[in-house]
């Protein structure tokens, strides 16, 4: 039996619906948000073996939302959560929320990271993407490192209408705020969000492509290792959770629509409110074999930039990563790498992963 390392909880409240968001959020409503945290309480007690974790990352929706009495009530859960002595505790914040009350109640539940999906700070395109305009978005980082050392804010690019000097702009804003983990995704417009019902296209490819580049340069040269396809860090601030699921470590999903991985089987949630509130909350699961197990090591430790280790692969299966992949090809087209004891892939490739991924499966 696996030790499980880590926890996901997800919130799926919000107060707005932003325009490129495809999971069904929920308004705020004290009815549902009690009932709720009453449900996801009852299913962590259920599942929970009291392991020491290294990372508990609470996301959503946005948790940072949530009234006084209900965040104190999700905080009050994350109490029987047994943390080993250097744990990352990590919680989404919207922007609008921070001040120092909460930025301290955070402090208060032994939470010592934070993501804020800071997206943009052009105005017209946070127009765009139906998020806040009228916050000094600076003003509130700048208030959020009198009280963390460890930060990471969402940069997306590739947003409609987006020209190169925005997002090199965009770039060199956050570069002044010396934030030590940024993260960054190309926007996709999903069926049935409000930009895609508004028939907003950003196709261009080859202008998605030279954001890609621009921000991988921009960002190395100033000190951020590209460690994963969408994360940069500065050394000892890359996320202990999202490399956890990068390493194909086990980890606990609680929570509306949260998925799971523990002891060879990966789960997810139900996304209908009413099946979870009856307790209902497992709505797929999948037995893996050791096949299965080997493909998602190689698709998900291929998202790093160090690639796979190949004596870990052998010490976890018995076999070769060569043995198991016919990988030749790729190999001799360059579109994998294999040195000092890793296979990864390069960053010339690392744009279109997918296309390299999809191999293994």
């Amino acid at each position: 039996m696996k030790q499980v390392k880590s926890v996901y909880i997800h919130i799926p409240f919000c107060k707005q619906i932003c325009s490129y968001c495809d999971f069904p959020k929920m308004f705020l409503i004290d009815k549902w948000v009690s009932l709720y945290l009453d449900s996801l309480n009852n299913e962590i007690k259920n599942n929970y073996k009291h392991e020491k974790l290294k990372s508990i990352y609470i996301g959503g929706g946005t948790p940072s939302c949530l009234n006084q009495k209900d965040l104190i009530k999700l905080l009050e859960i994350t109490k029987q959560f047994n943390l080993d002595n250097n744990y990352e505790f990590t919680i989404e914040c919207n922007i609008q929320d921070i001040n120092n009350e909460i930025l301290k109640l955070f402090k208060k539940y032994r939470i010592n990271r934070l993501s804020i999906g800071i997206q943009t700070l052009n105005k017209k395109h946070l127009k765009t993407l139906n998020r806040y305009c009228d916050i000094d978005y600076i003003e509130k980082i700048n208030l959020v490192k009198k009280y963390f050392d460890n930060i990471s804010i969402d940069l997306m690019y590739s947003l409609p209408n987006q020209t190169l000097n925005e997002l090199k702009e965009d770039i060199n804003k956050i570069l002044k705020l010396n934030i030590p983990h940024i993260s960054c995704y190309s926007l996709m417009i999903e069926p049935h969000t409000m930009l895609y019902n508004q028939n907003v296209k950003n196709d261009n490819d080859i202008l998605d492509k030279k954001m890609y580049d621009l921000i991988n340069q921009t960002l190395t040269d100033n000190g951020y290792i590209h460690y994963e396809t969408s994360n940069y860090g500065k050394k000892k601030y890359f996320s202990v959770h999202n490399l956890e699921y990068w390493n194909n470590s086990n980890y606990y999903g609680f929570g509306l629509g949260a998925s799971g991985y523990v002891n060879n089987l990966r789960y997810t949630n139900t996304k209908k409110i009413t099946d979870y509130l009856k307790g209902n909350y497992c709505f797929y699961k999948e037995v893996l074999s050791k096949k299965d197990k080997m493909i998602y090591e190689m698709i998900l430790g291929l998202r790093k930039s160090e690639g796979v280790n190949e004596q870990l692969f052998y010490n976890k299966y018995g076999k070769t990563i060569e043995e198991v992949f016919n990988i030749d090809i790729l190999l001799k087209q360059k579109k994998l790498i294999k040195k000092n004891g890793f296979i990864y892939i390069p960053y010339k490739y690392s744009y279109v992963a997918n296309d390299i991924l999809v191999y293994f499966v």
